[in-house]
């Protein structure tokens, strides 16, 4: 097992560096491209929702980031220690395709997640909530 752990600010400049972080742990565990994107993808929209629903855009507060590879099973979790989720239920993205119009305002990113990735849980206890997913890579990179 091969892991790595980091802290940002709750600051959405941030969300790249960590996408970046995440992105050379990947490379170096040979996971491919098209993988990795999925896989920062999910990062971020994980993380943009910590900074704009559990912490409400104030940009003083910490998330905790833990990376980890064990066998073909990448994960990341999440920490912080705002306000936790009131709904954990799996996202339906219900929408005519044809009407623009109707096309839902939020809650995409959960889908996108759950749609991408494997597995993902939400716990919240404590003050603390985290936030795992994880994703079985299959494919590894030929390049590296």
């Amino acid at each position: 097992m091969d892991s790595k752990s980091f802290s940002i600010s709750s600051e959405y400049k941030n969300v790249s560096s960590a996408c970046f972080i995440t992105k050379t742990f990947c490379e170096d565990h040979f996971v491919a491209d098209n993988t990795i994107k999925e896989i920062e993808l999910c990062l971020a929209e994980a993380l943009n929702n910590i900074i704009k629903h559990s912490y409400k855009g104030d940009n003083k507060q910490l998330i905790d980031i833990d990376l980890q590879f064990s066998g073909n099973k990448f994960s990341f979790s999440l920490t912080d220690y705002g306000l936790p989720r009131t709904n954990v239920d799996k996202p339906k993205l219900e929408f005519d395709p044809n009407d623009i119009d109707s096309l839902p305002e939020g809650g995409m990113g959960l889908f996108i997640i759950e749609q991408l990735m494997d597995e993902n849980n939400y716990k919240s206890e404590n003050g603390k909530n985290t936030f795992e997913v994880i994703k079985y890579i299959t494919e590894k990179s030929t390049s590296n």
